[in-house]
C-alpha cells in the first residue's frame, strides 16, 4: 500500500473515530429516528383519516408507504444534517481543527476524508430511518396502505441517498463557514426559505429557477417525477450543490488559518 492511500485510510479512520466518539452523533441520530417515526405515524393517520371521514371530496385512496416515507423526510432532514454540519463546526468551536490540520496538512485530504465519513453515516442512518418509517406507516394505514417489496426498498434507499448528499452539503457549507448557527441558517434558506418564496408567485420563470435549488431537485427525485425533469437529473442536481458546497469549504480551508 503506498503512502498517499495509507494516509488517505488514516484520515478517514481518524474522521469516523472522532465522529463516532462523540455524543452528540448518537442524540442526532436518536432524534432523527424519533422524528421520521413520529412523522410517518403522523402522515399515515393523516391518510387513513382522510379515507374514513364524511367528506369524500378529499379521499386519496390507497396510499403506498413510499409516499409516507418521502413526505417524512422533509421534516427529519434538518435533524439529520446536523451530522455532516457539526462534523465540521465543532471543529472549529474548540479549536480541535489545529490538531487535524496538524496530524493531516493536507486541507482538501481533511475535507474528502470527513466526506466520505459523514456521507456513510447519513446514509446509513438514512436506511434506517426508511425502514423504521415504513414499520411505523404500514400498520397505521391498515386496508389504505400498500407496501409493494421492490417499490418500498427502492423509496428507503432513495431516502438514504438524499440524506447522504444533504449531510455533505452540510459539511461543505459547515467547512466554508465554520459556524453551526450560520450554516444551519444558510441551508434553511437553500432548502425550503427561496424555493418557496420563488414559487409563491407561480411565475413559470421563478419556479423554474426554484427547481434546480438542491431541497426541491431531491424531492422530484425522491417523488420519481418526469416534470419538470427525470428522477436522476434531480439526483445530479442535488448532487451538484453538495459537491460545490465541497468546493467551496475547500478553498474556505485553504484560504484561512484553523
Amino acid at each position: 500500500m503506498s503512502t498517499s492511500t495509507s494516509t488517505r485510510h488514516g484520515a478517514v479512520a481518524a474522521e469516523w473515530t472522532k465522529l463516532s466518539s462523540v455524543r452528540s452523533t448518537w442524540w442526532t441520530a436518536l432524534a432523527g429516528l424519533l422524528v421520521m417515526a413520529a412523522s410517518a405515524g403522523q402522515l399515515a393517520i393523516y391518510a387513513a383519516n382522510d379515507n374514513t371521514n364524511d367528506d369524500p371530496t378529499d379521499d386519496r385512496g390507497i396510499v403506498t408507504v413510499g409516499s409516507v416515507l418521502i413526505d417524512s423526510v422533509e421534516l427529519t432532514q434538518y435533524v439529520v444534517l446536523a451530522l455532516g454540519l457539526l462534523a465540521v463546526t465543532a471543529e472549529f468551536t474548540s479549536g480541535t481543527i489545529r490538531t487535524t490540520l496538524q496530524c493531516t496538512p493536507s486541507r482538501g485530504r481533511v475535507l474528502l476524508a470527513k466526506a466520505a465519513v459523514a456521507g456513510a453515516v447519513t446514509f446509513a442512518l438514512g436506511l434506517l430511518l426508511g425502514g423504521v418509517g415504513a414499520l411505523v406507516a404500514r400498520p397505521v394505514l391498515g386496508e389504505w396502505g400498500s407496501a409493494p417489496a421492490a417499490d418500498t426498498i427502492g423509496d428507503i434507499v432513495a431516502v438514504a441517498t438524499y440524506l447522504a448528499l444533504i449531510g455533505v452539503l452540510a459539511l461543505g457549507l459547515g467547512a466554508a463557514l465554520r459556524s453551526a448557527v450560520l450554516t444551519l441558517t444558510v441551508l434553511l434558506a437553500t432548502l425550503m426559505i427561496v424555493p418557496l418564496s420563488l414559487q409563491e408567485p407561480d411565475i413559470d420563470v421563478l419556479n423554474r429557477i426554484a427547481d434546480v435549488f438542491p431541497g426541491v431537485a431531491g424531492g422530484h427525485f425522491l417523488a420519481g417525477d418526469t416534470e419538470p425533469y427525470p428522477p436522476v437529473v434531480g439526483l445530479l442536481l442535488l448532487a451538484g450543490w453538495a459537491g460545490a458546497a465541497l468546493l467551496l469549504g475547500r478553498a474556505a480551508l485553504r484560504r484561512r488559518d484553523a
